[in-house]
């Protein structure tokens, strides 16, 4: 059987740090309210001219030169964000510019925190089905551009970066066994953005009334994200005929660590099996699973046949999850 495998990963932050301490000179918080009830200690944030694409194109070189892959070999290009450069084009058309890829279709996937999964997903479907060879697949986001800094809510906890992976058709057992993503549009409105589209549109009205920041109700997002993604995981793992004890290393989405724990928890999963990087870079959305995956890998945390586990949640709502044997 074809198989859709990971052959190369890469990721890019801003080199801006904003910690808890400096948090702390802008919203009534302290340091260790915020890791207490996170786990997030800095998270990186972009600069003047600097812009999803920006660090979108830095991973995507990243994770062609770990492959040994030239950009005109790709057949897609597939970005998932909820901060695209523009409304239009695509981030992912900017992106195939900027790295040249110059015969590879490309589109953008909306599903917030879930982004890199869906785009996994669908990628890995194309390798199936025989149409794709090649496809890099990026997670990339600058949510301080739509976070109000004067909302203690929600400015602890968003970052900005990157992360991608190049897939490849392969044969053999190695590779993505399995991905399942799932939605339920009627929760939409615990986690959006209120203006910039056709029903708000960007209007002097609509930034005087602050909706072109995100609006989140984090404890319904809490309870919903543990349930569904410990619902998904299991979902995944059957699919495969596997058990938590199969799973190597959990790579979940990095918005909460009380939610990583939960899920662990329910997975029954030792603490050295789950990767954590949200201290220092906490929810960057899209861009969070690939992000933790390139740091696990160039750390040597993966080796060849270990069962990795993806796991995310977002706004829309959307989850899922993805099983590799790497």
């Amino acid at each position: 059987m074809m198989r859709a495998r990971i052959i190369g990963t890469g990721s890019a932050v801003p080199d801006k740090v904003l910690t808890n301490f400096d948090l702390e000179k802008m919203v009534d918080t302290s340091d260790e309210w915020i890791t207490t009830r996170t786990g997030i200690k800095e998270r990186r944030i972009a600069g003047e001219g600097e812009y999803t694409s920006t660090f979108a194109t830095r991973a995507a070189e990243r994770a062609l030169e770990m492959a040994g892959v030239k950009a005109d070999e790709l057949d897609l290009v597939i970005v998932g964000t909820v901060t695209p450069d523009f409304p239009f084009p695509a981030t992912s058309c900017l992106v195939q510019n900027n790295i040249k890829a110059v015969n590879a279709a490309a589109f953008d996937v909306t599903a917030a925190c879930s982004g890199f999964l869906y785009g996994l997903s669908v990628a890995e479907k194309f390798i199936r089905t025989g149409t794709v060879k090649k496809a890099l697949v990026i997670g990339a986001e600058v949510l301080s551009r739509i976070i109000d800094w004067s909302d203690r809510n929600t400015c602890l906890l968003f970052g900005d970066g990157a992360g991608a992976v190049v897939v490849e058709a392969c044969e053999g057992d190695n590779g993505v066994l399995s991905t399942h993503i799932h939605s339920d549009g009627s929760f939409w409105e615990l986690l959006y953005l209120p203006a910039c589209g056709s029903r708000n549109p960007a209007t002097q009205k609509a930034v005087d009334d602050r909706l072109v920041y995100l609006t989140m109700q984090g404890n319904e997002v809490f309870k919903l994200a543990v349930r569904a993604m410990g619902e998904v995981a299991h979902e995944a793992l059957a699919a495969s005929g596997m058990t938590p004890a199969d799973i190597d290393l959990f790579i979940p989405h990095q918005a909460n660590r009380r939610i990583i724990d939960a899920i662990g928890k329910r997975l029954g999963l030792a603490e050295d099996r789950v990767f954590v990087n949200l201290d220092r870079y906490g929810n960057t959305s899209a861009a969070s699973i690939p992000i933790a995956l390139d740091e696990a890998n160039r750390s040597s945390r993966i080796k060849e046949g270990d069962i990795v586990l993806f796991d995310a949640f977002g706004g829309g709502l959307t989850w899922g999850a993805a099983l590799l044997r790497w």
